[in-house]
């Protein structure tokens, strides 16, 4: 996309929020700037565009180059979204929400994200488990550990230590307990 259409998407985006020009440069840009980049005589940088995106409420993805297509566009924002919601529900602590929703995740371009966020979580439910002297389960959570921890771009043998140590800590409470 040439600058001319990418600055016309934006005042479009402008204009249908019923938003001036001050109020979309806000602090982060100038007025006059905000100008220059809808008329096409300024390109604005990467950062500038996330600025713009997130002031205007439009998809980032509405202000990239062509060649992209409509089920692309909405494949990829609905991968987003759900990695948005796997972050939420780890934040929150809800770990088998975010479990439930890195599984989705696998077989697409996130799993790197989504082993990382489902070993952690396992590994969070076999500690809170242990603490509630649910061995069985903590130690199913555990070995669920393992399955992930080790997998994708973020895979972590902290993690995966953790999770052995935590199964050698049940081992010896079921020894003493026997």
């Amino acid at each position: 996309m040439n600058r001319i259409e990418l600055g016309r998407k934006i005042k479009e985006a402008r204009l249908a929020k019923k938003m001036t020009q001050s109020d979309v440069a806000g602090d982060f840009i100038t007025r006059n700037m905000l100008s220059q980049i809808e008329s096409g005589a300024a390109n604005p940088s990467l950062k500038t565009l996330e600025y713009l995106t997130s002031v205007l409420d439009i998809p980032i993805q509405t202000l990239l180059p062509d060649g992209r297509t409509a089920e692309k566009e909405e494949t990829e924002n609905t991968l987003y979204e759900t990695l948005l919601d796997m972050k939420e529900f780890y934040s929150e602590e809800n770990y088998m929400g975010a479990v439930e929703t890195a599984e989705r995740l696998f077989d697409t371009a996130l799993c790197d994200e989504a082993y990382a966020v489902a070993a952690r979580s396992y590994i969070n439910m076999a500690l809170r488990s242990e603490k509630e002297n649910d061995f069985s389960k903590s130690a199913d959570y555990a070995y669920k550990v393992y399955e992930y921890a080790e997998k994708g771009l973020y895979a972590s043998r902290d993690i995966t230590t953790a999770s052995a140590l935590l199964l050698n800590r049940i081992a010896e409470k079921l020894k003493i307990d026997n």
